[in-house]
């Protein structure tokens, strides 16, 4: 039995083909941070494709808020770290 539905990879692609003409809009360097976000979307489209829901864009969208809040975290752990290594008798709260 064949799929009925498109997978949500498949929609990915159809999904990022519709934002060719934006992203050509973008200078050089935005081009790739665009292309970034696209890569976090399919690190995470099993779950997306899980999830089924009717509007894409918003499993797209909390992929890479996902995305974007691990690297908060890591970079909020490593300033920490940072932090403790030039002051390590602070703390770290603010006075």
């Amino acid at each position: 039995m064949g799929r009925t539905n498109a997978t949500y990879r498949d929609t990915l692609r159809a999904l990022e083909n519709q934002w060719t003409d934006y992203r050509r809009g973008l200078r050089r360097d935005e081009q790739n941070q665009f292309d970034r976000l696209f890569e976090y979307a399919r690190s995470h489209a099993d779950a997306s494709g899980y999830l089924n829901h009717p509007e894409p864009m918003y499993a797209l969208l909390v992929s890479i808020a996902l995305e974007q809040e691990a690297q908060l975290e890591e970079f909020d752990s490593r300033l920490e770290t940072l932090e403790e290594t030039v002051d390590p008798e602070s703390d770290g709260i603010e006075r």
